[in-house]
């Protein structure tokens, strides 16, 4: 454990974080990659472009300085970021290279404040949670490679399915190269997979949500094509069925945990909906006696994906209903076939079919799960029965 003297000085420091704000992880990250450019083999650097990734770090850090006396809040964000750390196939000895750049940039960025004291208070305090998730990151590990058609690391699959969703979606059916069983996973998980691209210099790790029930044979993930993402064109546009990927084990905090009793409620917009779907086939595949709620935003009927799938579900299973919302229909869109309301999703036109008790799941772009969180919450449903995804850096609603 810190000490006293130690989270004492930790605490000081926060004031000086919150006034150079994510400019100090900006400042972090172009240090790291100077002095060590073999890890953005391991980042995602179109995370660093788009800004989101030092900003998510800067959180990271103050929710740390802030909660050094009671760490036991910050247990849901240790685990998030040591499941994705796996992804990445992070390694013990890195947590050193991160930590010495961690501390230059505080000498560096922060003047007279950062004393010896200051650095050597933080070296301990980084030091201990890096120990924290190094030895959690270490048990993942381990139970990805024991579990039944598990491994550790790297493992080659052949996209064995290419099959078009929507104008924007395609799904990717991969089955391993050895032939070999493959490990399960909870619904709401995601594959780390490892590309090279012809026109980026490093290697790139993406991380896809499973868009299907696990079945012990074969992975599938649904991939939107990105306007300007090298790496989801390269896998609409270049991969096809026959080529072969490199894959690391599923991982993720954000899974279905549900008991029969409990009714579930899967909400998404756009591709959000690719762990949702996983959620739902594992839910008929079990034969969840209680109710099944799908409710999905897209702009219009071209960029529906799975839409034929649900309906056939739903016409299966009568526990299950479906309501849909076109923010823009195109002339073709038919209303009540196609989609059942035009504009943004609005949870009031469903809410007699929305139990406050029921297991709320959500995912799709930032501003849309934050209006569905507080339309939740008017509709009376408790904080701790909602649960959400969000692609790429974490984000609080």
């Amino acid at each position: 454990m810190l000490d006293s003297r130690t989270i004492q000085v930790i605490k000081s420091t926060i004031p000086l974080l919150e006034s150079a704000g994510p400019a100090l992880t900006t400042h972090f990250y172009e240090r790291l990659f100077k002095h060590n450019p073999e890890l953005k083999d391991v980042f995602n650097l179109a995370h660093q472009h788009s800004g989101g990734q030092p900003v998510a770090l800067f959180n990271a850090v103050a929710a740390y300085a802030k909660n050094i006396e009671n760490l036991a809040v910050l247990g849901s964000t240790v685990e998030r970021i040591a499941q994705k750390h796996t992804g990445f196939l992070i390694k013990p000895e890195q947590y050193a290279i991160v930590g010495g750049h961690l501390l230059a940039t505080l000498e560096e960025l922060g003047g007279d404040a950062v004393t010896a004291e200051v650095l050597e208070a933080w070296g301990q305090a980084y030091g201990f949670l890096a120990n924290i998730f190094i030895q959690r990151e270490a048990q993942i590990y381990q139970a990805q490679a024991e579990q039944e058609g598990g491994w550790s690391g790297e493992r080659r699959f052949i996209i064995s399915e290419k099959n078009t969703e929507s104008a924007v979606i395609t799904s990717f059916i991969l089955t391993p190269e050895d032939g070999k069983p493959v490990k399960d996973f909870i619904p709401g998980q995601y594959l780390s997979l490892k590309l090279k691209h012809p026109n980026l210099a490093n290697e790139e790790i993406r991380q896809y949500s499973l868009s299907d029930a696990p079945n012990g044979n074969s992975y599938r993930i649904s991939v939107k094509r990105e306007i300007g993402g090298q790496v989801s064109n390269l896998l609409h546009d270049a991969l096809q069925a026959g080529d072969k990927v490199t894959v690391m084990p599923p991982a993720g905090d954000f899974m279905l945990k549900v008991t029969p009793e409990m009714p579930v409620v899967l909400i998404s917009a756009g591709v959000g909906q690719t762990p949702m779907k996983s959620m739902l086939n594992q839910l008929l595949k079990q034969q969840h006696p209680s109710n099944i709620t799908w409710l999905h935003a897209c702009e219009q009927g071209p960029v529906h994906g799975f839409k034929d799938a649900i309906h056939a579900k739903r016409q299966q299973h009568t526990n299950l209903t479906s309501h849909v919302w076109y923010r823009e229909p195109n002339p073709a869109d038919v209303l009540g076939k196609d989609y059942d309301f035009k504009g943004q999703m609005e949870l009031s036109k469903v809410a007699e079919q929305l139990a406050p008790n029921a297991r709320y799941y959500f995912c799709g772009p930032i501003g849309f799960m934050s209006a569905i969180k507080q339309q939740l919450l008017t509709l009376g449903v408790a904080i701790e029965n909602m649960h959400y995804e969000v692609f790429g850096p974490h984000a609080d609603l």
